[in-house]
């Protein structure tokens, strides 16, 4: 009797054999990627077709976190890290990539690809799809010194504008806003230059009566930050403007500021906490007499930020605390908290919030007497509030095929 099990045990172990080792041999041939970025996944499966392209990052053998900041040509910078996974653990990757305001989205998405190719190289050549490669190295392989001229010297530009018309049988509405922005980066400083322009014009009918209301803003800043070190910044800032809507006729201000990040600011792609200190020296002109009887005041005020910002695999995080208030009157204050938070709880769920939070008691700016209906009813003037509350909680669970490489856009 046993003799017999022990043969059927053979013949079974006989059977199984080749299908254990296929299976163990189609995971070292597969190339399993999960891609997180903030660009377009479609087009990279479409022309990445030599891989298996997975929707969780619990089925990859290797996840590619793209990071991208703005830069300094106005364009972004983008970091590539690979990490593998399974059979291609251990083996780590990061490459960088910067666009420029001359590139279109296209030209940003064609050398994205470029440089995941690029980066997936090293998990190739350990996988049984490495012989199926061929090498081609284009050019001259000595190295060429380029040199660079930059008419620009670093300027940034860019002129804006656009105009807007909404129209019904009880309602019109006109805006339009112009501007100006100028940034200038380097390794020590960045200075950046900012005027716009803003205005908006109002009519309502109710009841056969018209009521019809005009906003309108000028605004101007000016900005210049100074690198002390990889954790320290210290620069100094001023503006100016003119709002119906906040009740100034001219407000001007100048305040200078320090900065500490706890971590470099080389990884400000994937993590920084930040904090800040301002103190400013601000006048301010009314359009009308204040609820506090001023028609002009010289206001000394300071605040302190702190910012945090991560993205990390397991999801992201962005929140900022904002504390302010005035250095002759400390019950004339304002407290303000923004924050984010996107987690992947398990296999294709993940789980999203977003709130704010404001407690304002520093609205000095307000017009006395009360707002007439027609700032109510169309919002062109600011009405006293002790506080501003928002929140959003969304959730999301994708479930299905794993593994589809087929782009199909049609109708």
């Amino acid at each position: 009797m046993s003799i017999t099990l022990q043969v059927k045990s053979f013949f079974i172990f006989i059977f199984l054999f080749p299908i254990l080792s296929i299976g163990q041999t189609e995971e070292k041939k597969s190339i399993k990627l999960f891609v997180e970025c903030n660009c377009e996944k479609s087009y990279i499966r479409q022309e990445i077709k030599f891989i298996d392209h997975v929707r969780d990052q619990a089925l990859a053998n290797i996840q590619l976190f793209i990071y991208d900041i703005a830069n300094g040509s106005g364009g972004r910078k983008y970091k590539m890290e690979f990490t593998g996974s399974s059979y291609f653990e251990g083996i780590t990757n990061t490459l960088t990539f910067d666009s420029n305001a001359n590139m279109t989205s296209d030209d940003v998405r064609k050398r994205l690809v470029w440089r995941i190719k690029k980066g997936l190289l090293k998990y190739i050549v350990e996988s049984d799809i490495a012989n199926r490669v061929v090498y081609r190295v284009k050019g001259k392989t000595e190295k060429e010194e380029i040199e660079f001229n930059d008419p620009w010297k670093n300027w940034i530009f860019e002129i804006y504008g656009q105009a807007k018309l909404d129209k019904e049988s009880s309602r019109k509405n006109f805006e339009y806003e112009v501007g100006l922005k100028s940034d200038r980066v380097t390794d020590k400083w960045r200075i950046r230059g900012d005027v716009q322009m803003s205005q908006a014009n109002s009519e309502f009918i109710r009841n056969n009566e018209k009521f019809s209301s005009e906003r309108q803003q000028y605004f101007g800043s000016v900005s210049l930050v100074r690198s002390l070190s990889d954790h320290w910044s210290a620069g100094v800032f001023v503006n100016t403007k003119h709002d119906t809507y906040t009740n100034i006729d001219l407000a001007a201000g100048f305040s200078p500021a320090i900065e500490y990040n706890i971590f470099p600011y080389s990884e400000v792609l994937k993590k920084e906490i930040v904090f800040s200190y301002k103190i400013g020296y601000n006048y301010n002109g009314y359009i009308d007499t204040t609820i506090f009887g001023k028609n002009s005041e010289i206001i000394l005020n300071h605040s302190f930020d702190i910012h945090l910002k991560y993205r990390q695999p397991w999801g992201n995080v962005t929140s900022r605390i904002r504390a302010s208030t005035f250095l002759e009157d400390f019950s004339k204050n304002r407290f303000e908290i923004n924050s984010s938070l996107s987690v992947r709880v398990l296999k294709g769920l993940s789980v999203r919030f977003s709130g704010d939070l404001k407690y304002i008691r520093d609205q000095i700016n307000l017009p006395s007497g009360d707002a007439s209906i027609e700032d109510v009813l169309l919002q062109q003037k600011q009405i006293a509030t002790a506080y501003n509350l928002g929140f959003s909680v969304g959730l999301a669970y994708t479930f299905g095929s794993a593994y589809n490489n087929i782009i199909n856009t049609r109708l």
